[in-house]
């Protein structure tokens, strides 16, 4: 017995084999003692929990998010990351539809497509509401009939009221990084009245009174703007000493934005400011340092009355201008925080004409012989923004080039050779800042030598010296007995067109010196006040003598104080009241312009010296 138990452990441990006689040997109360193998109890499932039901903060807008509400108590899937429940609680204020300084699915807060396309819905309101005093003609229809003066009651009254529609639908995460892609529609409806003293200045048909009403709808913006990648990949050459195997170790990219679009070429909107029809390519390198913009614009023309864009559902019309646009910025210049500019502008202003809606020529101006004629100009500029140190300083520097084929008070062809300089210095002084400036537009000293030096613009819309707290650049002053204006609304340039927003570049004028010290005061957190002083002379007056007839114009324009204020009552932008009140005191040179010959004669016939004052008030509202 023992050698069979011996033999069965050895092959056992040697072959792992175990004879059939041990195997049979087992007794069978063993065998049948064995438990039978029982199958693996599966994990039990984790308990299910129902989450509250918590609504986001804010105005969120229907969920994306698809997942049922039970799901494991460890943890819950949630699709939708921008609409987060939060619990309600004192300290929580909710937001609504109608506030749009809460989260807002309106305001671009919360996406509407997907997870990356949001919407931004603006609503706004705009009423202005002036009374100036202007220097106006009184003709043979005069107002007050057997009046012997040359000059009439300049006293109007306008009223001017914007109604504004904005949606802008953009993808991407804007936050971290410029938009994929944009598409932004913007319109205007517009309401405006002028009462005068006057005939003959609301419309040229004097039949039609003193009183004007009008109103116009204009799609100031829509256009479509994409992101065409990062700047490094488009330009190669731009990838800086930092790149490795052809990246760049920074994040730049260039966009294209195209159709009508808002634009402003340098800081203070000396040359061109303006929305129209156009294409603009820009983007940034060296890490942000640098940024550019190449643009180019078919320029729309514009509603007389409004000053917007003669584009609507009804109607498109095109005036013949192109606008070319190149510049670039470096920021961090010389010092931190100060940004320099270099650009390069051409206008392609072809011959045409045009009467405005209230019957008056505007293309080509009514100066001289009448003559369409094309202008042509290039600017070339250098400006800055910044500080160094506490000076706060902002400057500009322009030279024009170029040609006119036929100026009316030159009355030949004109090669044009003009400049321009601003700069602008202040200083803070806890709630004050205190502020000094000059600018300068070249003048004409000899109208018919065949070279135009006085200085005009593209298109300018001048926030310098004061704007418009300034009266000399808030109110548009015309000539008498002539169809061109000494200077435009939101102008510092006597250039002497017919109109800005309709007219052709005149570079046959007087030119500019202005002098300008002002106080900027941060009253309380809700409200700013200003006080600006402006001391204005002509350079020139031979082109003003030859337009007029009238020899021996002096250059003394006078002095213009202005005052005024802006109040946010919300601490924000949605509620805006602005006010200001501005007069000029003619000097020797402007009453030369604006008082007959013989002033100051006994009996007086002629109309004495007045001062020119305007007031206005206007309120914002924006959702």
């Amino acid at each position: 017995m023992r050698s069979k138990i011996f033999l069965s452990a050895f092959l056992f441990l040697i072959f792992g084999i175990t004879p059939v006689s041990a195997q049979q040997s087992e007794p069978q109360d063993v065998a049948q003692a064995k438990p039978a193998q029982q199958p693996t109890p599966k994990p039990a499932e984790p308990p299910k929990v129902q989450f509250p039901d918590d609504k986001p903060l804010g105005a969120a807008g229907p969920s994306r998010d698809k997942k049922p509400t039970v799901e494991d108590a460890e943890f819950k899937v949630i699709e939708d990351r921008w609409r987060i429940g939060i619990p309600d609680d004192p300290r929580f204020r909710k937001g609504n539809i109608i506030n749009p300084y809460r989260q807002n699915v309106l305001k671009g807060d919360y996406p509407i497509i997907g997870q990356h396309t949001f919407l931004n819905v603006t609503l706004a309101s705009e009423s202005d509401f002036t009374v100036r005093r202007l220097p106006v003609p009184q003709d043979v229809n005069s107002q007050n009939p057997g009046s012997f003066e040359f000059f009439g009651r300049g006293r109007q009254e306008v009223f001017n009221q914007n109604f504004i529609f904005s949606m802008d639908l953009f993808h991407g995460d804007a936050s971290f990084k410029p938009v994929d892609w944009r598409f932004k529609v913007t319109g205007i409806a517009n309401i405006n009245v002028l009462n005068t003293r006057e005939l003959g200045i609301t419309n040229i048909d004097v039949r039609r009174g003193r009183l004007r009403q009008d109103g116009f709808n204009s799609i100031e913006e829509v256009f479509f703007e994409y992101r065409l990648g990062d700047t490094t990949k488009l330009l190669p050459f731009l990838r800086g000493k930092g790149s490795r195997k052809g990246r760049s170790p920074e994040f730049d990219t260039t966009s294209i934005r195209v159709g009508i679009q808002p634009f402003t070429s340098d800081f203070r909107g000396f040359i061109f400011s303006d929305s129209n029809l156009g294409a603009r390519l820009f983007g940034n390198f060296q890490n942000n340092r640098w940024q550019y913009n190449l643009a180019y614009f078919h320029m729309i023309q514009k509603e007389t009355n409004s000053g917007l864009n003669t584009i609507n559902f009804a109607e498109t019309s095109f005036r013949n201008q192109q606008v070319y646009i190149a510049n670039i910025f470096r920021q961090d210049t010389f010092v931190l925080g100060y940004t320099t500019q270099f650009s390069l502008h051409y206008s392609d202003d072809l011959p045409s004409t045009e009467y405005d809606l209230n019957g008056f020529l505007v293309r080509p101006a009514k100066i001289g012989l009448v003559r369409p004629h094309r202008v042509r100009s290039g600017y070339l500029g250098w400006t800055g923004d910044g500080h160094f140190g506490r000076i706060n300083i902002t400057h500009a520097l322009y030279q024009t080039i170029g040609r006119d084929s036929f100026n009316q008070i030159a009355n030949r062809a004109t090669r044009i050779n003009a400049q321009m300089a601003a700069a602008e210095l202040s200083v803070d002084y806890d709630w004050l800042r205190y502020r000094a400036a000059v600018f300068y537009s070249s003048g004409d000293a000899d109208p018919t030598d065949g070279t135009a030096r006085g200085f005009d613009a593209i298109l300018d819309n001048t926030s310098f010296a004061g704007g418009k707290f300034s009266f000399w650049n808030s109110q548009g002053i015309r000539l008498t007995q002539t169809g061109a204006a000494l200077v435009e609304p939101r102008s510092l340039i006597p250039s002497l067109r017919s109109s800005k927003i309709q007219g052709q570049a005149n570079f046959v004028n007087p030119g500019l010196t202005l002098y300008n010290a002002g106080v900027d005061a941060d009253l309380t957190p809700k409200l700013r006040g200003f006080v600006n002083y402006n001391y204005l002379r002509f350079n020139r007056t031979e082109s003003l003598e030859r337009v007029l007839f009238q020899p021996n114009i002096r250059h003394d324009i006078g002095h213009d104080l202005g005052v005024g204020f802006i109040y946010r009552p919300l601490l924000n932008e949605n509620i805006l009241v602005v006010g200001g009140a501005s007069g000029l005191r003619p000097g020797t040179g402007f009453t030369d312009i604006y008082t007959s010959n013989c002033d100051g004669t006994p009996g007086g016939c002629g109309a004495r010296r007045p001062t020119l004052w305007s007031t206005f008030v206007t309120l914002k509202f924006v959702y």
